[in-house]
């Protein structure tokens, strides 16, 4: 090699509903390469292998230079959207087998009077209950009976489970009843798999930890199976890193520990889009940020605040409530495949049907015949002067305009007011979803930039800020693989928790010192485990109410106040929190602790994208196409994004194409691209 450094690739993969992504950084030269890829539904894993291959040949990838390979996948979630997992059986206590069923007694829409609930993922006829008794203390009262285990298992074998969930009343306090059953049915049928409900999420309240477990062992086989023909495929491929799995709450863990804690993972691929949106942000010193990814059949929306992506717990995952820790994510149907259609009332509709990859959106020439969202930014002239999807996709007109034609004709309207209204009603779609989360987090979004990723965000984004009153909206280089990105910037995340019940006073204290030891030590072994030698960054936090409440908030905690027993300084961040969120505290008003919840987490490795200086000058279009502009088509300037160079600057009307997005820009706003790449977009009114 002659002294000469050797050659590094770093890679982050995030499979969507209709492409998978790949960013990839080779960090010698600090190159960054860029990919997409369609997805193939009936052979899931197979994109994978074509993308690293088409990486290979267009940009010299070796696959045994890859350090460091970051996966993201839909696996987990589609399986439960399409219920398409195991076959589940619940054993709990006797008496308590209708717990998932009643759930808490809150219909999905409670303003619907034709609303139902959902079908659980496991039927009643697969719930046992089995008798025994953990005292809410922690103190047994009656063991469980090995009979009724028995014969639960060989009903549940005989109905066709093969996996079995174990979740009994006050494992949080005391699990060795969950222990003990789920070793007498090891040594059963030890063909089935089990999960205990406290292995999975230990907290209070047994409809939470029971969905929870349930959740993770629904999708466990599917997943498990796939994370192992990944680590197959790459070991065969060449590929020396051990693969790295995107979680929902925006960290990373080994693929070993995905195929056991599945759970973790459902919402990975939103919650990478976000981190990598965060990383973005504080690049470009933006603060407060609203974050867009619109995809093929689905869009999503984040906020950033002070350069952080907020967490929860209560994420939807399709019809179920998700209680883990996750990127805090609002979604809504609508998508760049959303197919329009004209219901029996003779009302333009969007989504939330999607075309998805095959047959996709009619321009594609794939099969495609109904309009979609896409389609109708194709007939008005924003999309369609370029390929897509890094070339694998080459947009067809003349199918776009026939299927919305058909629209146009049931509405007695011409087409390109038709094609308009289409895009009209998608940006009221995600108008609305973003009023309900501003609500809810308190906030302005005028107050906010918009940062719109994803394959049809910048498409959308511009247009969708103007009805906000946003004067801000900042594309990133590479909008498209956003996601992809997240992962390959994200850091080691591991999420633990203790429920700790009690009024917050001095004698809760030996319990909370106990318990945010104990999860210490968890988390360092934890971080240990996953081979990370450098500091960890420990961050404590507690699900805290005021007494009568029945809904606890979650407050962050100093270690100090912990190490120094200072209930003060936590009632005063709890006060504060309360405050912040419901406009109201109550300072004499008695607390209640619920949980102790900590976050440890592993800083990956620096990363160092390339930047340039800026030279501001006037940006040159390649050529002018016709866009249709308030109701009337006119040449409008088509830029190069790739050809635009820091410091560049111009005016709408504009489209700016790329390998795996198109930016529409409208009148009244100025561009302008900083050292980094980024396209800012501000009003010029």
């Amino acid at each position: 090699m002659g002294g000469e450094e050797a050659t590094d690739w770093k890679i982050g993969v995030d499979i969507g509903g209709t492409f998978i992504d790949f960013c990839a950084l080779e960090t010698r030269a600090g190159r960054v390469a860029t990919l997409k890829v369609l997805t193939t539904p009936a052979n899931p894993g197979a994109e994978l292998m074509t993308g690293l291959a088409l990486l290979a040949e267009r940009e010299g990838l070796a696959a045994e230079t890859v350090t460091r390979f970051v996966h993201g996948t839909t696996v987990g979630i589609n399986t439960i959207l399409q219920r398409k997992g195991a076959a589940l059986a619940l054993f709990t206590n006797a008496g308590f087998e209708d717990v998932i069923e009643l759930a808490r007694l809150r219909m999905p829409d409670v303003y619907s009077l034709f609303c139902s609930r959902p079908d659980q993922l496991v039927g009643r006829d697969m719930i046992f209950g089995i008798p025994g008794r953990m005292r809410a203390d922690g103190r047994e009262e009656t063991a469980p009976d090995r009979s009724a285990v028995a014969e639960a298992v060989a009903a549940a074998k005989t109905k066709g489970a093969v996996g079995i969930i174990v979740s009994f009343l006050h494992a949080w306090r005391n699990d060795e009843h969950e222990r003990a059953v789920k070793r007498e049915i090891a040594s059963l049928a030890p063909e089935l798999f089990t999960f205990t409900s406290a292995e999975v999420w230990p907290v209070i309240r047994e409809y939470e930890r029971t969905t929870t477990a349930i959740l993770n062992g629904y999708v466990h086989p599917r997943v498990s199976v796939y994370l192992a023909a990944l680590e197959e495929r790459l070991a065969a491929h060449g590929v020396g890193a051990k693969a790295l799995m995107t979680k929902s709450n925006g960290g990373l863990m080994n693929a070993a520990e995905g195929k056991r804690n599945c759970v973790s993972m459902l919402l990975s691929g939103t919650a990478s889009g976000v981190i990598g949106t965060a990383w973005l942000a504080r690049r470009a010193g933006e603060n407060r940020v609203l974050t867009l990814d619109v995809g093929g059949t689905s869009s999503d929306f984040a906020l950033i605040i002070d350069g952080e992506a907020q967490f929860g717990t209560g994420e939807s995952i399709g019809e179920f409530p998700l209680y883990i820790p996750s990127v805090s994510v609002s979604s809504i149907g609508l998508g760049g495949g959303s197919i329009a259609s004209v219901d029996a009332s003779g009302v333009l509709r969007v989504g939330p049907e999607s075309a998805g990859s095959s047959p996709g959106p009619a321009c594609y020439g794939l099969g495609g015949e109904q309009a979609t969202l896409t389609d109708a930014m194709v007939v008005t002239g924003w999309l369609g002067h370029s390929d897509m999807a890094y070339g694998q996709l080459a947009i067809d007109r003349e199918p776009a305009r026939a299927a919305v034609s058909r629209l146009a004709e049931a509405l007695r309207r011409p087409l390109a007011e038709t094609a308009q209204a289409i895009i009209d009603i998608a940006v009221s779609e995600l108008f609305v979803e973003v009023e309900k989360l501003a609500s809810r987090a308190g906030v302005d979004p005028s107050e906010f930039t918009l940062l719109p990723f994803g394959g049809g965000g910048p498409m959308l984004g511009v247009f969708l800020a103007r009805e906000l009153g946003m004067a801000r909206v900042l594309v990133p280089p590479r909008p498209g693989v956003v996601s992809a990105l997240g992962g390959l910037v994200a850091d080691l995340r591991g999420d633990f928790i203790r429920t700790v019940f009690g009024d917050l006073s001095a004698d809760l204290l030996p319990a909370m010192h106990e318990a945010s030891a104990a999860m210490a030590a968890e988390a360092r072994a934890w971080l240990a485990a996953h081979g990370h030698r450098g500091a960890a960054d420990l961050r404590f936090s507690a699900d805290m109410r005021y007494g009568g409440q029945s809904h606890e908030i979650e407050t962050a905690l100093a270690s100090v106040w912990l190490e120094d027993d200072d209930v003060t300084a936590i009632a005063r961040a709890f006060h504060g929190t309360h405050l912040k969120l419901f406009d109201f505290c109550d300072e004499s008003s008695r607390i209640e602790l619920v949980n102790l919840r900590l976050a440890a987490i592993g800083a990956g490795p620096t990363l160092d994208f390339p930047d340039e200086e800026e030279v501001a000058a006037p940006a040159e279009p390649e050529r002018y196409v016709p866009v249709s502009v308030s109701g009337a088509e006119r040449p409008v300037a088509l830029y190069r994004r790739d050809s635009l160079r820091p410091g560049c600057h111009f005016r709408g009307p504009a489209v700016v194409a790329q390998e795996d997005t198109t930016t529409a820009i409208p009148p009244g706003m100025a561009a302008r691209v900083d050292r980094h790449g980024n396209l800012h977009l501000e009003s010029a009114e």
